[in-house]
């Protein structure tokens, strides 16, 4: 592939993935970027990438970013904080839109992201690829616009996209960390999160873009030991509500998924394998 497209690179996620792709591009590829504005190009301009000034969800501005694209990965997202008119414009409708105009523009790979957040609860397990979509009301539109979309793009002729669902994604002074102290504060102390660290996250994307053969495929990017409500709140400072300690949980499985088949089939082995690791290597 000669000229990848990055959709989302101005985000928490794609800002700390882009500069990792860039330095993993081979001799002669291109990595072009879509953001709004001159000023957050120049972040990416300077590493050597190629910009796109335009909106996701204008598509004068997704045919001008999808000229000559071999690849996409699509990393954009809107979630907290949003209207929800907002995510549904972005994660469904602007994601779904961008996947049929690369098919006609012949694109070859369409890397996804969505969120473990699709799955829902219930299942007395880890969940995977496999399992029917059931998101949850409790955390907003979000997940069900990361889900429609995964249909509609899964239905596209010509793109059979690869997913890759991400768990709840750290690192590097993200302040998601941080702000999991809200959705947390009346979770039971056992109460586990799934995670996964940005650099973790970036090979999984890069894995999902390069592997050959994978079309339409879906892989969990998360870690191998999902952390407690009580060790969110040792994390981050704060006292652990003395109220919660014997609340009960529901769904212990709740939100945890199967990353098997991303190591086994895309050879992916988390730098960071647990939050501590991460936390001793200081890369929180």
């Amino acid at each position: 592939m000669t000229t990848i497209l990055v959709t989302g690179a101005t985000g928490q996620v794609g800002r700390r993935f882009v500069p990792r792709l860039l330095q993993w591009t081979a001799a002669g590829e291109t990595v072009r970027v879509l953001v709004r504005d001159q000023e957050r190009a120049a972040r990416f301009t300077a590493l050597g990438a190629e910009a796109v000034i335009g909106d996701l969800r204008d598509a004068g501005s997704r045919k001008q970013a999808l000229v000559g694209a071999d690849a996409v990965v699509n990393v954009a997202a809107a979630f907290r904080g949003v209207p929800e008119e907002e995510s549904w414009a972005v994660n469904r409708d602007a994601a779904v839109a961008l996947g049929r105009e690369a098919a006609e523009a012949g694109v070859r790979r369409f890397v996804q992201t969505s969120t473990n957040l699709v799955y829902g609860a219930g299942r007395g397990r880890p969940a995977d690829a496999g399992d029917p979509l059931l998101p949850e009301e409790s955390w907003g539109v979000y997940p069900r616009s990361k889900a429609e979309a995964e249909a509609a793009l899964a239905a596209l002729p010509g793109l059979d996209p690869v997913v890759v669902r991400l768990a709840f994604v750290y690192g590097e002074g993200d302040p998601h960390l941080a702000q999991a102290a809200h959705f947390i504060a009346d979770w039971p102390a056992h109460r586990r999160l799934p995670m996964v660290h940005h650099a973790d996250v970036a090979q999984a994307l890069c894995r999902a873009l390069r592997t050959p053969g994978i079309e339409g495929r879906v892989y969990n990017a998360t870690d191998d030991a999902p952390v407690t409500a009580w060790d969110l709140h040792r994390l981050n400072g704060t006292t652990f509500p003395a109220a919660n300690a014997d609340a009960p949980d529901p769904d212990p499985w709740n939100g945890i998924a199967d990353n098997l088949p991303l190591r086994d089939e895309l050879g992916w082995r988390p730098l960071y394998p647990s939050v501590w690791t991460s936390r001793d290597a200081g890369a929180l």
